[in-house]
């Protein structure tokens, strides 16, 4: 069963097309790799997914709801959830009450005004942080944590919007080769809940966590299906492989 749907999803900047005519199926509780050279549009289709840029032509479909023109709000309360990059987290702040901010993002305005929120989210907060192996660091502030656990925390606190999909995006950039494989062990238990659409650059850390890939170059899709299809494609080969 398809969970998101991209359609002829084209995006032009003045003379620039940054994306032509895009096409891609992720399915549901599906991990789904994007994958291409630098500047091949990667970015941009993350972009228009998360609701960063409006496409010039094509449509999105979220779980069947157009989701094409929404705002990144309302994309987040159709199902959508988004990890940047760069990190998102409050470094000032301790990792407990980071990952507690996350979650109240699913309270009432009236529990927050009654400062009650602390103690039923408690258990909660515990959870994820034992599922991302942070619970021992739970008092520390964030920006003390390492580069590896600072993504960790993060993608935690995107999934405590318990969304239908999960984009990341290049979630193993800066990390040591031994948090990129607690990265993937991580990730792994997330297909139960969600699918994820991961946009990275290590190519052995995406084929060994997808079920399937689509690759861009120079703003097209050049192949997309199941990930033991696409890494034998012989354009992928010429074209991925060569250049990335």
């Amino acid at each position: 069963m398809s969970l998101l749907q991209v359609r002829g999803v084209s995006k032009v900047y003045g003379t620039l097309t940054a994306l032509s005519s895009a096409d891609m199926v992720v399915g549901d509780h599906e991990f789904h790799g994007l994958i291409g050279p630098n500047g091949s549009g990667k970015s941009t289709l993350l972009k228009c997914l998360a609701g960063a840029e409006i496409p010039t032509s094509g449509t999105i479909h979220l779980a069947g709801k157009d989701i094409t023109t929404l705002t990144p709000q309302e994309r987040s309360r159709a199902g959508l959830s988004l990890k940047f990059q760069i990190t998102a987290i409050l470094p000032e702040i301790a990792v407990y009450d980071n990952m507690l901010i996350a979650l109240q993002a699913h309270q009432s305005i009236w529990g927050l005004l009654r400062s009650n929120s602390r103690d039923s989210l408690h258990a909660d907060v515990i959870h994820y942080l034992d599922r991302f192996r942070l619970r021992e660091r739970q008092y520390d502030l964030a920006g003390e944590l390492s580069h590896g656990q600072q993504q960790w925390l993060e993608i935690a606190m995107a999934l405590a919007l318990k969304p239908r999909l999960l984009l990341l995006d290049e979630p193993t950039a800066g990390m040591s080769p031994q948090e990129r494989r607690a990265t993937g062990e991580l990730l792994e238990p997330i297909k139960a809940q969600c699918s994820l659409l991961i946009v990275e650059h290590d190519l052995d850390f995406i084929k060994d966590i997808c079920d399937s890939l689509t690759v861009l170059d120079q703003g097209q899709i050049i192949a997309s299906g199941p990930t033991s299809d696409v890494q034998n494609d012989a354009r992928v080969k010429e074209v991925y492989l060569a250049h990335v």
